[in-house]
C-alpha cells in the first residue's frame, strides 16, 4: 500500500463512520478498521515493505489515519447517543426520582435502644415463642385460676389449649427452668390481648421485661437500674418514683413513673399536669414463682419489671395515636427512618 491508497482508505473509513446509523453498526465499522484483524494492523504490518526513504512519511500517514478514524468514531458515537433520546422526552424541570433508604420501624428503634442500655449494665437478651402454655403464661407466674386475665375475653386461646402470650414474662419462666441463678436478662417481644383498638390500646403490642435473680437482690437494685435506664432514655435529670400496686408474680409490687420528658416535672398537658409519666410495672419476684421453676425461695431473691415499647415510642417520638405505628403509612414511617 502506498500513500495514495492510504489516503483513499482514510476517506473510505470516515465515510463509513459517517454513514453508520446505529451504535451496533458503528461498532462493526470500528472493528473493520481498528480491530485486531482490521485495516490498521494490516497497514502497520505492511510498513516493513515500504522503502526506507518513504517509510517516515508512510508511518506519519498511518498514524494520522488512526487518529482521524478514532476521533471520527468518538464524534459519531456521541451524536448517535445524544440523538437517540427525543428532545421532548426529558423535562429537566421535573423533580428527580429520589430513592429512599430503608430503616428500622420506630418500635424496632426503641427496642434496640432499650436493649443497648441494659446490655451495658450486664443484662443479656432472652427470647421465646409467641404461642405459650398456660403453665408458663399464668400458673408459674402465680396467677390465680379466677384471675380476670385468664378469661377468654382477655386472652387469645388456641384450639389445642395453648395461647398467644399475654406478656413476655413467660420468657422469664422458660429461662429460669433451664438456668440456675444468677439470672440477669431482658425479654423483648410481642404480646397479645383481646382489646379494642384506640389511640392508646392495641390487640398486639410489644413489651420488654427484665429479670435479675441472685441471692442478695433488693428493691434498691431495682430502683438503681431503672433510674439508670430512665436517665439514659429520657435525659440525665430524669427522676423515678415507685407507687404501691399489685401483680400476682411480684411482692411487693410497684408502678414506676418517670418525670415527664416534656415539662421536666413541672406539669403539662402530656403528663396531665402531674409531672410524672407512668412507664412500667415492677416488684420483687414472688417466692411462689421460684417454687414453680425449682429455685430455693429461702435463698433466692430478685426483681422483675415490664414496660410497653409502644408507650416509650409514643413519648420519645411524640406520636399521638398508637394505631399510626401499625397502619404502614410510608409517609409517617419515613419520618423516623
Amino acid at each position: 500500500m502506498n500513500l495514495e491508497e492510504l489516503s483513499s482508505l482514510t476517506q473510505h473509513a470516515l465515510s463509513d463512520l459517517s454513514a453508520a446509523d446505529s451504535v451496533d453498526r458503528l461498532e462493526e465499522v470500528r472493528i473493520s478498521y481498528l480491530g485486531r484483524n482490521g485495516k490498521l494492523p494490516e497497514i502497520m504490518a505492511g510498513l516493513k515493505h515500504v522503502s526506507p526513504e518513504d517509510r517516515p512519511a508512510f508511518g506519519k500517514a498511518a498514524n494520522e489515519f488512526k487518529l482521524q478514524v478514532t476521533q471520527a468514531l468518538k464524534d459519531r458515537k456521541d451524536h448517535l447517543l445524544s440523538s437517540a433520546i427525543p428532545a421532548d422526552a426529558l423535562d429537566v424541570t421535573l423533580p428527580g426520582n429520589t430513592g429512599f433508604r430503608g430503616g428500622n420501624h420506630p418500635i424496632r428503634q426503641i427496642m434496640l435502644r432499650v436493649i443497648d442500655v441494659f446490655d451495658r449494665i450486664g443484662f443479656t437478651v432472652a427470647t421465646g415463642p409467641d404461642v405459650e402454655t398456660v403453665f408458663n403464661n399464668f400458673d408459674a407466674l402465680n396467677t390465680p385460676a379466677d384471675h380476670p386475665s385468664r378469661d377468654e375475653q382477655d386472652t387469645f386461646y388456641l384450639s389445642d389449649g395453648t395461647l398467644l402470650r399475654t406478656q413476655t414474662s413467660p420468657i422469664q419462666i422458660r429461662y429460669m427452668l433451664e438456668n440456675p441463678p444468677p439470672v440477669r436478662i431482658i425479654a423483648p417481644g410481642r404480646a397479645y390481648r383481646r382489646d379494642t383498638p384506640d389511640a392508646t390500646h392495641s390487640a398486639n403490642f410489644h413489651q420488654v421485661e427484665g429479670l435479675y435473680v441472685a441471692h442478695k437482690v433488693s428493691m434498691a437494685d431495682l430502683k438503681g437500674d431503672l433510674t439508670h435506664f430512665a436517665r439514659e432514655i429520657l435525659g440525665k435529670k430524669t427522676k423515678i418514683r415507685f407507687r404501691p400496686h399489685f401483680f400476682p408474680f411480684t411482692e411487693p409490687s410497684v408502678e414506676v413513673d418517670f418525670t415527664c420528658h416534656v415539662c421536666k416535672g413541672k406539669g403539662c398537658r402530656v403528663c396531665k399536669n402531674s409531672g410524672w409519666i407512668e412507664i412500667a410495672g415492677a416488684g420483687m419476684v414472688d417466692p411462689k414463682v421460684y417454687e414453680a421453676v425449682g429455685y430455693d425461695p429461702d435463698s433466692t431473691t430478685g426483681y422483675a419489671f415490664g414496660m410497653g415499647l409502644e408507650r416509650i415510642a409514643m413519648i420519645l417520638l411524640e406520636i399521638d395515636d398508637i394505631r399510626r405505628l401499625y397502619e404502614n403509612d410510608a409517609r409517617f414511617l419515613r419520618q423516623f427512618a
